[in-house]
């Protein structure tokens, strides 16, 4: 063999090795996942919308997102089911569903506590002015929502049942438009809806005192689906981040989201509400930072931790409604603080 064709052979070998290395290369990212992640999210009145419009989370990632907004929490869960969105934004009622289910999600944030954020209200003119007053009048409310929820816990506190009302299963866009037809009574829902109905309604009930009476609290969160969350340990860590320092830059001084900011004004755009309404909206809602949520009162503390408990009274409550068919044994299995923990070390 003459030098030259030796010379040959080694760059050809070479050139393979460099080919084959390309090649596992590729296999390790494909294996990994490609960066890129569906997020459905709903009309809620949140600060994270600003990170949203801002494209704070692909700066942060370096990920393609995709929002894909959804008309309710039980449109969420399904999606997440299918495959359709890798992560989901959606109440306590409907997460409780889906984890009774079977639907394989991890709840990593809480987006809020609903406190009085979600309420029932009578329309003005319907003669209702107690709970009790609702017996036999139609109610809208987001079927399997947290308001669902907590609008049977409230009317059996009040002696009532399912049965001795007309709920009418309608997602918020569709109660807005019955409201505004004379079709219902009245309507268990949150903002951007709630601030519109309250205009020409009285306030029965919020989700709050709710919670106060009963010790049956609702909270807003975000699940991923548990394939996407092995996959994609990186990615989270750096999104809960960004959740945090939205709730944070909100809560250290919301005197600045006043009607006419930037913040306010995404938050409009993103959920479909007025920006004149937001400031008032946000103040219903209690955000919790990263610090607690990694504790045991809410994602850090197992099956005895203030969401899995929650989820299992929902989903017990949801059963004897009919709605689920089965109550877990625990639903920490459903619960994750991991990237939490992460965000609230220093």
């Amino acid at each position: 063999m003459t030098a030259p064709s030796f010379s040959r052979m080694r760059r050809h070998l070479f050139a393979a090795l460099l080919f084959a290395g390309s090649l596992t290369g590729a296999c390790v990212v494909h294996a990994a996942g490609p960066k890129e992640v569906v997020i459905g999210y709903q009309d809620m009145v949140l600060p994270w919308r600003h990170a949203q419009e801002t494209q704070a989370v692909e700066k942060a990632t370096g990920y393609k997102i995709t929002y894909r907004k959804l008309a309710s929490g039980a449109e969420v869960t399904r999606a997440l089911a299918s495959g359709a969105i890798q992560i989901g934004e959606a109440g306590s009622s409907p997460f409780a569903a889906a984890l009774s289910q079977g639907v394989p999600i991890q709840i990593f944030w809480i987006a809020d506590n609903i406190n009085n954020a979600e309420a029932l209200v009578a329309r003005r003119g319907s003669q209702v002015k107690t709970l009790a007053d609702l017996k036999g009048r139609k109610i809208g409310i987001p079927h399997v929502s947290t308001s669902h929820f907590h609008a049977l816990v409230a009317l059996q506190a009040a002696g009532l049942n399912a049965k001795d009302v007309k709920i009418l299963n309608l997602r918020p866009p569709e109660i807005l438009a019955a409201w505004e037809r004379g079709d219902i009574d009245a309507a268990f829902v949150w903002d951007p809806v709630l601030a519109k109905i309250k205009q020409s309604g009285d306030v029965l009930t919020t989700s709050g005192q709710i919670a106060a009476q009963t010790g049956k609290a609702t909270f807003d969160a975000l699940a991923v689906r548990t394939d996407f969350a092995r996959d994609h340990d990186a990615f989270l860590q750096q999104f809960v981040k960004v959740l945090d320092a939205s709730d944070r830059r909100y809560s250290s001084n919301p005197g600045a989201w006043t009607a006419d900011s930037a913040e306010v004004k995404a938050v409009a755009k993103w959920s479909g509400a007025e920006p004149s309404s937001v400031p008032d909206s946000l103040k219903l809602y209690a955000f919790v930072p990263a610090s607690e949520q990694a504790g045991p009162q809410w994602l850090g503390g197992g099956k005895n931790s203030v969401v899995a408990r929650s989820l299992e009274a929902t989903a017990q409550f949801l059963q004897s409604q009919g709605s689920v068919q089965q109550v877990l044994a625990d639903y920490s299995v459903g619960v994750n603080d991991t990237w939490v923990r992460r965000a609230a070390q220093p």
